[in-house]
């Protein structure tokens, strides 16, 4: 019978824990911080000077998704071409003094993921240095607020306790300030100074003060990495500057890795770059095209709630992106927001994890393999109005693609294969894991397969004495996981659990690829069929447009040997070695680059070892043909196994 799927005794696995998953609570922490713009009515912008002119027989409408407003002429007083977003960070000098550990780890992480998102982001140059605003109501006791005086709007009088700005308890430098005045009396133009102007932070577009610290959010709960806020917007409501607090926990943990730290940086970077519920009504539809002049109109209300009750962001972008990952025509597909983090107005400033599953905008941050900077969040910075993205550094979001526009909602969940049920072990729909079909809180009772803590990486060649024994598993960087019942015909056990095992692949078009067993040959695994292997007993499930179809998805070790071998500048590998790690391996968008320079005398060397390698290598292929017997395959017509397996004011450190 088909992937007979019964449990054998014998073949229990060790226990399987789940991966810990990262909590983001920007919305708790940004409700709590109060915005600070230039003042009413003062014509200042710190990033695109803009001023809207509406006439009155022809007002901007409130919109809806439904209705698009009428366009409302915004000038631009810099017509400067957009240019990647320079993000300054400053780290205040009061920060707690770091271990050589922490330090190692803290500023190379946030430099990379600073420069992964000013090559996806561009804007508007600010043309001179950024200067922040202070905040009226906190210098200021007395404001004239008589609308026929001179100094409407100004201070009046001073308050006696007004010491600094602040941004997320991080104090502002007051170089990084404009000044402050009062006016005593209404109607004369003379003023006293409290504050002198600073000389602001020159060729910066956005301000992010870095603090680390152990803070008690941080110690209310071990999955939070880090948290910011945006406290500085310009007049256009654009942010302008924010803080990040990084959980000093998350620099000495055990489990911390580079690239987790990196993403949790970027999906933070987002949020105060514009990616919060409370901007959402500030969007703006922009287009750059023109040289005579910027136009630009409010998209008005880009939520709504669908006939399923799901609230959804509904802007051009993000309605064409989600059209297109989900193969759908319906006209109103807009993005779901997260409902089990929504506040009481039902908005919530991350994806449904339901139909957005990876994305780096949804609630949790998993393995860093698994995520995606996908397009649909790329769609939504880009119908901020603010930026330009550049599209082609988007990576595939593979969850759900092509599912239509019902995918995700609970009611079908389980009629698809990205979903499962029961309980069972299998692979998740990347295949890097073995995983466990599970739940959790943002699932809303769906369940998928979860990659499992314990040596559960098909890539991790150190977890090869884990694997099941019997089944012919091979761990290493071009493994990934496939649906299984394989056993050796010489094995104890009859027959094997239905399950995720590893086996090692190779690409050979797209959507094609052969598969490696212990001990056999390299044998076709036709997409959506199953086959048998020689010397084996039981089906291996061979899973359709999942496998060799994305040139940007790679685990994280085939990442850092590309690095490791980019930064040695030699590497000696048998031509047949190199060409399977080629087609197993895709290039990943995201991979820095560095130029080598290698010696005459290291070529001859080199090339010297290469023959040495080439002969050795032969000789043992020699050896191992005479001792060995190729392996066979029969492909099976059957589209899928009978049981649906799923696939799956100080002194400050200023950083340029």
């Amino acid at each position: 019978m088909l992937f007979k799927s019964r449990i054998c005794i014998g073949i229990l696995l060790l226990p399987w824990f789940p991966c810990t998953w990262e909590k983001c609570i920007f919305d708790q922490v940004q409700r709590s911080i109060k915005v600070v713009s230039p003042p009413t009515g003062q014509y200042a912008s710190a990033h695109w000077s803009m001023r809207e002119t509406t006439s009155e027989e022809n007002p901007a409408p409130h919109s809806s998704k439904h209705q698009r407003p009428k366009r409302a002429e915004i000038h631009v007083e810099s017509m400067t071409a957009p240019q990647p977003i320079r993000i300054k960070i400053w780290v205040p000098s009061e920060s707690p003094a770091l271990t050589e550990l922490e330090s190692e780890r803290l500023m190379p992480a946030v430099d990379e993921a600073v420069g992964e998102v000013s090559s996806l982001l561009s804007v508007r140059p600010v043309q001179h240095s950024l200067l922040l605003n202070r905040d009226i109501n906190k210098y200021c006791k007395f404001i004239w607020r008589n609308s026929s005086t001179v100094n409407h709007m100004k201070c009046g009088r001073a308050n006696e306790n007004y010491r600094f700005e602040s941004c997320l308890g991080v104090i502002i430098p007051d170089e990084h300030l404009n000044g402050c005045a009062v006016y005593p009396h209404p109607e004369h133009p003379v003023r006293t100074m409290l504050r002198s102007e600073g000389t602001g932070v020159p060729e910066t577009d956005f301000l992010l003060y870095v603090f680390t610290h152990s803070t008690e959010k941080c110690q209310a709960e071990s999955g939070i990495l880090a948290y910011a806020a945006h406290c500085q917007s310009d007049s256009e409501g654009h942010p302008v500057a924010g803080a990040m607090i990084i959980c000093r926990e998350t620099l000495s943990m055990e489990r911390y890795t580079h690239e987790h730290f990196v993403q949790t940086v970027i999906h933070e970077l987002f949020h105060v770059l514009g990616f919060s519920k409370d901007l959402f009504s500030q969007w703006k539809d922009c287009s750059l095209s023109s040289q005579a002049g910027v136009y630009c109109w409010s998209h008005g209300q880009v939520t709504s709630t669908d006939e399923m009750g799901q609230v959804r962001l509904y802007s051009p972008t993000v309605i064409r992106e989600m059209q297109k990952h989900l193969n759908s025509t319906h006209p109103d597909l807009g993005a779901p927001l997260e409902n089990k983090d929504a506040g009481s107005d039902g908005l919530s400033s991350h994806w449904e994890t339901r139909v957005l599953q990876g994305s780096i905008m949804a609630a949790l941050l998993v393995e860093p393999s698994l995520i995606r900077i996908d397009p649909i969040t790329l769609a939504a910075l880009q119908d901020m109005g603010w930026y330009s993205v550049n599209f082609s550094r988007a990576q595939s979001l593979v969850w759900g693609e092509g599912e239509g526009h019902r995918f995700g909602s609970v009611s079908t969940c389980n009629s698809s294969a990205f979903f499962c049920k029961d309980s069972g072990l299998g692979c998740h729909y990347l295949h890097f894991h073995k995983g466990k079909c599970l739940t959790d809180q943002y699932l809303d009772g769906c369940q998928i397969f979860k990659p499992l803590g314990n040596a559960s990486e098909c890539w991790k060649e150190e977890n090869q004495g884990s694997g099941m024994k019997g089944s012919g598993e091979i761990y290493g960087s071009d493994s990934r996981c496939f649906i299984s019942n394989l056993t050796r015909l010489n094995n104890v056990t009859s027959s094997a659990a239905v399950a995720g095992h590893c086996y090692r692949h190779r690409c050979t078009g797209i959507n094609k690829y052969q598969i490696r067993v212990m001990d056999s040959d390299w044998l076709d695994c036709p997409a959506g069929k199953s086959i048998e292997v020689s010397g084996y007993q039981g089906l291996i499930f061979c899973p359709d447009n999942r496998i060799c179809k994305y040139s940007d998805l790679a685990p994280p070790t085939s990442r850092q040997k590309a690095d490791d071998l980019i930064n040695a500048g030699t590497s000696i590998e048998s031509s047949d070695d190199v060409m399977e790690k080629d087609m197993s391996t895709p290039h990943p968008s995201f991979m820095h680059r560095s130029s080598v320079t290698v010696s005459e005398a290291e070529v001859i060397v080199a090339a010297v070892l290469s023959i040495i390698s080439a002969f050795s290598l032969l000789s043992a292929g020699v050896l191992i043909y005479r001792k060995c017997s190729s392996a066979r395959v029969r492909v099976h017509a059957a589209s899928e196994p009978s049981f649906r397996p799923q696939t799956p004011p100080t002194q400050c450190i200023r950083r340029n």
